[in-house]
C-alpha cells in the first residue's frame, strides 16, 4: 500500500497561515521597537559616564605627576595648567583624550568644563552633560553628571 505523491496537490502555506505569521511578526515588531528606539539615549548616557571616568582618571594621574614635580607638566602633548594641584578646567578635556566636536561639545567657562554629546537640542543640553569643576583649596575637583534629558 504505497501512497504516492499527489501531483495535483500544492505544497506551501495557506492564506490563513500566512496572515497569522504576518500578525505575529507585527506584534513582535511593535513590542521590540520601543526598546530599539531608546538605544540612542542609553548610548549617550553610557558615553557621558565613560567621559566622566576618563576625566577623573586623567585628573588623578595629573595630580600624581604634579605631586612629584610640583610644576606645570606636559601630558599627551598638552601643557597642563594646574589649580590647587589638579588640572585646570581648560586642560582637563585634552588630557582626557576628548576632542571638541568629535563625540562631545566641550564648553569651558571660568572654572568649569561641561561635556554634551554632539547633536543635542538646546533643551536636551540643559540636563544631559558631565561637568568638571576645578579643585578648591585642599579639595579634589568635582564631577557633576545629569542624564535626565539625554533622549
Amino acid at each position: 500500500m504505497n501512497k504516492g505523491f499527489n501531483k495535483g496537490a500544492q505544497g506551501g502555506f495557506t492564506l490563513i497561515e500566512l496572515i497569522v505569521v504576518i500578525v505575529i511578526l507585527g506584534i513582535l515588531a511593535a513590542t521590540a521597537l520601543p526598546k530599539f528606539a531608546n538605544l540612542s539615549a542609553d548610548a549617550r548616557k553610557a558615553s557621558l559616564t565613560a567621559a566622566r571616568g576618563s576625566m577623573a582618571s586623567a585628573s588623578a594621574m595629573a595630580h600624581g605627576k604634579w605631586l612629584i614635580t610640583n610644576t606645570t607638566n606636559s601630558i599627551e602633548g598638552v601643557t597642563v595648567a594646574f589649580v590647587n594641584g589638579y588640572p585646570s578646567a581648560a586642560t582637563i578635556a585634552p588630557i582626557s583624550g576628548i576632542t571638541n566636536g568629535v563625540d562631545y561639545d566641550v564648553v569651558t567657562s571660568g572654572t568649569t568644563t561641561k561635556l554634551h554629546p554632539v547633536g543635542l537640542t538646546a533643551d536636551q543640553r540643559l540636563n544631559c552633560y558631565v561637568q568638571y569643576a576645578e579643585a578648591a583649596t585642599n579639595a579634589a575637583p568635582t564631577f557633576t553628571q545629569s542624564l535626565t534629558s539625554c533622549e
